[in-house]
């Protein structure tokens, strides 16, 4: 069937596949042993989860616009008093305590417990919780000298990197991993050296590289397998001294990029309509080994699921976002390793839980806010099992008779600004926008951090041209952004990497370097065109009204290979 998006109006379709899911997905609970036989013998075990009444994307967007990523304040911890940064700002009326703090045994998450009141709606008395209950600065595992990111581990000698892991010398990027000396990536994996690039694998001594795998001293190109020693090239594969996509000798080569003057990538040549290995039954982009997996983007294993973005190994799930390693799960964002859970919020290792925040190694929980190691909670409050059985029926009854059950968190809900959410990147909004919008209210601040105290701030424009002409005295400084004006540092170590790979220093802020690079991805978005050599019908990230030639699997590999 057809049903309208109540956010943006837009057509969605709901199949006989999607129903049977949200019927498997339904939390289901024991009688009460307090319940008569005849109230046992009619027991309604199953609380059915409806068909949603957003879009897959609004869907998305109101999740992302829980998750902060990138942005960091410096604030003081309400436990200890000492400064700290962290991801929520200083506006806030949020108890926040340092992650060791956090982490200990000096504070209990369940002496904030609060009972149900069958009297008040359900997310009023969870908005009160939320306030409640302090949260951690950060969320990051064992990090080494890595004190400014968030949502990343075993990181050690990194600055401004975010849901990262296992990294080395590595600065302002996203979703990298096991790479190290890298500046100014996003969505690497394996690579050293290398500064600007973007979805790329075992990449080393390499700047300015998209969509690449395997390759050692490549620059300026895009889409290169198994090369050396390419520079503004695109759809090559095991080549070594291409410049422009024309073999030269070493000599010529060495001359050519010697010669090369700022300009942008080829991205009119051929490009594949999309990107996936050994998928069946499958449909999206950036896509490996997966089965079953309907409008999922990026990741692998996916099995039996559907509308999945950022994950790996999960089968039977619906409307995950950044989560792995989970099973029959619907409708929640970030972390991993959950088996029947819905509608829930960085959550990890926990079982049965449902419409929670930030809980872990738990199981059977139903509303409740970073709790770790606990089972039979509503509200942060214990219960016994056959007390949790009883009462979440009864709550659950009285959501679906107030017209709460069956969504995620409203985004009012979200202790961010959507402003400085993930939401913002994918689906950027401005301020009047979001006013705009009541039924599905987002939150948005202005609020900016205090400027940089230094002893002068330089336009971007003034800054030397040559490395070797910038002084030492710069990390003393802040830049003023040319396109944001927004000022910002530069710390020892990035000066050494601009100097070591005769590297100019940036003239933007890191927030507008990083939005750059988010550009240029491919919208997660399909749409339907015809395949430029052969004119089979086809999906493709690309719109068909766009200038690079679009062909199909069969028809690239024949271009390239």
């Amino acid at each position: 069937m057809q049903k309208i998006c109540k956010k943006c109006n837009s057509s969605f379709e709901i199949t006989s596949e999607d129903l049977e899911f949200y019927k498997k997905v339904s939390p289901k609970f024991e009688p009460s042993p307090n319940l008569s036989q005849g109230e046992r013998d009619n027991w309604n075990n199953n609380f059915l989860i409806p068909s949603p009444t957003l879009c897959p994307d609004c869907r998305q967007q109101r999740r992302l616009a829980f998750r902060n990523e990138r942005k960091l304040y410096k604030r003081k911890c309400d436990a200890t008093g000492e400064n700290i940064i962290s991801m929520y700002s200083s506006d806030k009326k949020i108890k926040v305590y340092n992650a060791d703090f956090w982490w200990s045994d000096k504070w209990d998450a369940l002496n904030y417990g609060i009972e149900f009141d069958f009297e008040k709606w359900f997310f009023e008395q969870f908005w009160k919780l939320i306030y409640k209950v302090p949260k951690p600065a950060l969320i990051n595992i064992k990090q080494e000298w890595t004190d400014y990111s968030n949502f990343s581990w075993w990181n050690k000698n990194s600055y401004l990197i975010f849901t990262s892991w296992k990294n080395e010398n590595s600065y302002y990027s996203n979703r990298i991993w096991k790479s190290i000396n890298v500046m100014d990536c996003l969505g690497i994996n394996n690579c050293e050296n290398s500064y600007q690039i973007i979805d790329s694998n075992n990449c080393k001594k390499s700047s300015y590289l998209i969509n690449s795998e395997n390759c050692f001293d490549c620059h300026f190109s895009d889409n290169l397998i198994w090369c050396n020693n390419c520079f503004y090239s695109t759809n090559l594969v095991n080549k070594n001294y291409y410049y422009d996509n024309k073999k030269y000798t070493k000599d010529e080569y060495l001359k050519k990029i010697k010669e090369y003057k700022d300009k942008e990538i080829n991205f009119w040549l051929i490009k594949k309509n999309i990107n996936w290995t050994n998928n069946e039954y499958s449909t999206w982009d950036w896509l490996f080994n997966t089965k079953n997996a309907k409008d999922c983007f990026i990741w692998t294993n996916i099995i039996d699921s559907k509308f999945i973005t950022n994950a790996t190994n999960i089968t039977d799930s619906y409307d995950l976002t950044n989560d792995d390693n989970s099973k029959i799960s619907y409708e929640s964002i970030w972390w991993e390793t959950n088996n029947n859970h819905i509608f829930n919020n960085i959550c990890w290792i926990n079982n049965n839980i449902s419409y929670c925040s930030d809980c872990h190694h738990s199981s059977n929980l139903f509303w409740c806010i970073w709790l770790k190691d606990k089972q039979y909670c509503i509200l942060n409050k214990q219960y016994t099992k056959e007390e949790y059985n009883e009462l979440v029926p009864k709550i659950i009854d009285k959501m679906i008779n107030d017209w709460e059950w069956w969504e995620f968190f409203p985004a009012s809900l979200s202790p961010f600004w959507y402003n400085e959410t993930v939401a913002q990147e994918y689906f950027p909004l401005e301020k009047k926008d979001v006013s705009e919008k009541h039924l599905y209210k987002f939150n948005w601040s202005d609020y900016e951090s205090p400027k940089p105290n230094v002893e002068k701030i330089i336009p971007a424009e003034k800054l030397p041209e040559n490395i070797v002409d910038i002084p030492d005295d710069i990390l003393n400084w802040a830049i003023e952004c040319e396109v944001s004006k927004k000022p910002f540092r530069i710390i020892k170590q990035e000066l050494e990497f601009y100097r070591k790979h005769n590297l100019p220093v940036p003239h933007k802020h890191p927030d507008i370097r990083h939005l750059e690079r988010m550009k240029l991805r491919n919208p997660r978005k399909l749409f339907d065109r015809k395949c430029d050599k052969c004119w089979v019908e086809m999906k493709s990230t690309y719109k068909e009204d766009r200038e690079e030639i679009v062909i199909c699997e069969k028809c690239y590999e024949k271009e390239i290979y």
